[in-house]
């Protein structure tokens, strides 16, 4: 009998390392997951190359699953690890896992100044409005209105838009994909992965059991469908007025520098400039 063809994922997964996996039935993290390594897979990028670096949050568990160099911290403290490996290894592929919770709020000075220094490192924010594994708190990114356990009577405060946060901060790359349009975020996250320069990937993701239940969001499966029915490919709002883009997940690519110097670049040229002064 023939054997079964092994798929892609299951070349990159620790078969023998927590599974089954912590995440809860219905979870985005898992189409995010199979989304990055068939990524990594079609960029022919060998494991021992990848870097994976996460804080603490259910999206910061998914190093723990990958066959990849991977380094599980503290929380909020993601990008300032990868900011070291990079700076010591400027040839690796450094990719940060975070959650919404992790990057903009705990973490959010380690993310604006990565951005600022156009630091080589592809930060993947998966963002599911909440902070889902430890008590669902309302994060810097729970829409105005919505609850959780510390907003029982209604969030009052805006939220953070990520990707303008990263633009702002100076990012040379940004972009936002979903859950739903698993390929379309593959195809985002193989773009990121290749850019030189600081590249966020907001990628929004679904919490069914916290978030979706406590703000009657529906099934697993509708809150994908909401990502479908709510967002647009940026491609096609810039063909459409502002009004019929109003609220709207605008998806793709919104930024994208390759004339920046890249952090390590500069450094090195520095050291360079000292050391033939001293010569």
């Amino acid at each position: 009998m023939a054997s079964i063809p092994q798929k892609v994922v299951h070349q990159y997964l620790r078969h023998n390392k927590k599974f089954p996996h912590v995440w809860c039935a219905g979870c985005s993290n898992g189409i995010v997951l199979g989304a990055v390594i068939r990524a990594i897979h079609e960029l022919q990028i060998p494991k021992d190359d990848v870097m994976m670096v996460s804080g603490i949050g259910c999206t910061s568990r998914m190093p723990v699953y990958v066959d990849f160099n991977s380094l599980h911290t503290l929380h909020g403290r993601a990008i300032a690890f990868a900011t070291g490996i990079k700076m010591v290894k400027p040839n690796m592929k450094v990719i940060v896992i975070t959650g919404d919770g992790d990057a903009t709020a705990i973490g959010g000075n380690h993310f604006i100044h990565a951005a600022r220094r156009n630091i080589d490192l592809t930060v993947l924010v998966l963002n599911n409005h909440i902070y889902g594994m430890t008590g669902g708190q309302y994060s810097p990114t729970t829409p105005e209105g919505d609850f959780a356990s510390t907003t029982p009577y209604g969030n009052i405060d805006e939220p953070f838009n990520i990707c303008q946060l990263a633009m702002g901060a100076g990012a040379t790359f940004v972009a936002r994909g979903t859950a739903f349009h698993a390929l379309e975020t593959q195809t985002l996250i193989k773009e990121a992965i290749l850019h030189k320069g600081c590249s966020v990937l907001e990628i929004v993701s679904s919490c069914p059991v916290i978030y979706g239940r406590l703000n009657k969001k529906g099934s697993p499966s509708r809150m994908l469908e909401n990502m479908r029915d709510n967002s647009i490919n940026i491609k096609a709002a810039e063909k459409l007025p502002p009004e019929q883009t109003e609220g709207k997940i605008i998806r793709g690519i919104l930024k994208k520098d390759d004339k920046a110097v890249e952090y390590y670049d500069k450094y090195t040229q520095l050291v360079n400039r000292i050391k033939s002064k001293n010569k």
